[in-house]
């Protein structure tokens, strides 16, 4: 019996080394309207120093709106209330000026101009896309844009209104 044993444990960890699990280092989500039409699409990359994450809208309403990244990889119309709320795995409070936090989900606001059309990339130090902690975790996240500014302060989101837009991050 210890000879199976020790025979299936070897044949474990050499099928273990010899295909090691793949980092994910890129991920994308689509964020997509009330209507479900297609505004904008984020590129995410996986740092050193946390997830690079590279914003193309087109069709946004103009003028100031939070960005952030939601706890829950679900985008159903028309409220988005499926994405849960912000990624905030340390439990803390929200901002980015609050002391006691921000959330690792908190993002800068966007501005938009009147075009509609936005091309920003920005860094958030406190996720990784697969690593702890991951935004592609079991429930996965998603990226959603806000009707208004959030006012980096206020818990538990930073008074930025409904949900305007929503992404499900993917491999």
């Amino acid at each position: 019996m210890d000879r199976k044993f020790a025979v299936a444990a070897l044949l474990a960890m050499t099928l273990a080394t010899a295909w090691p699990a793949r980092a994910v280092d890129k991920a994308e989500a689509l964020l997509k309207d009330r209507d479900g039409k297609e505004v904008g699409k984020v590129e995410l990359t996986d740092t050193p120093t946390g997830v690079l994450m590279r914003l193309t809208l087109d069709g946004v309403p103009p003028g100031d709106h939070a960005f952030h990244v939601h706890a829950v990889g679900k985008c159903e119309p028309p409220d988005f209330k499926s994405a849960g709320p912000h990624f905030n795995p340390d439990e803390t409070k929200h901002g980015l000026m609050n002391a006691e936090g921000p959330h690792a989900g908190d993002m800068p606001n966007l501005h938009v101009p009147d075009s509609g059309k936005l091309t920003v990339e920005m860094l958030d130090e406190m996720v990784t896309l697969d690593a702890e902690p991951a935004l592609l975790d079991q429930d996965g996240s998603a990226l959603v844009i806000h009707t208004g500014a959030d006012d980096y302060q206020t818990d538990p989101a930073g008074n930025a209104g409904d949900r305007i837009a929503c992404g499900v991050v993917t491999e």
